[in-house]
């Protein structure tokens, strides 16, 4: 569990899971990931609602993680095949990464980004990849991804990878 103070003297708990354990966020998810990166692409909020119900599938990939301080959606991130048709050599991918506005600044972001690449480690990857928009940058750095690549594509998105912990070392993941 991350405990997180979200605007207010009530501390609040976060959990972590998988979307398949916690369902009734499907809708959630796929309005947050049609928002935030497919409505203006004019993509239907069904196709992405597909998408999300390819995560509740018993397929190891993909796979939606949900935050949430119990029936309250906090965010979510994805383990997917691949997120950036430029370069689809590289697999997995870490994307989707969502944290509602009043969660952020709570570190939950990162628990979630912290959590997916995890996941994807204890499947026998390597190395896992995601790709953010310049503004980004820093908040992936700081949790010790390394950028490999700028402006590809359209977007002009970098290109982030992270390797698996050696053997005894310990990923800190402090959620549930």
């Amino acid at each position: 569990m991350l405990k997180a103070n979200v605007k207010s003297t009530t501390p609040v708990t976060i959990a972590i899971s998988d979307l398949r354990g916690q369902p009734q966020f499907r809708d959630a998810v796929a309005d947050r990931v049609w928002r935030a990166w497919w409505r203006e692409q004019g993509t239907p909020l069904e196709t992405i609602a597909s998408w999300v119900d390819d995560s509740l599938s018993e397929s190891v990939l993909p796979l939606a993680l949900v935050a949430h301080d119990g029936p309250v959606f906090a965010g979510t991130a994805s383990v997917i095949e691949s997120d950036l048709p430029d370069r689809p050599h590289y697999w997995p991918w870490v994307a989707a990464v969502w944290v509602e506005p009043q969660f952020r600044i709570q570190r939950i972001g990162h628990a979630l980004v912290e959590r997916a690449a995890a996941t994807a480690f204890a499947l026998g990857v390597e190395t896992v990849y995601l790709c953010a928009r310049e503004h980004l940058h820093g908040f992936y750095t700081r949790q010790g991804w390394t950028l490999i690549e700028r402006d590809v594509g359209p977007r002009r998105l970098g290109v982030f990878t992270l390797a698996a912990p050696r053997p005894g070392v310990d990923l800190d993941i402090r959620t549930a």
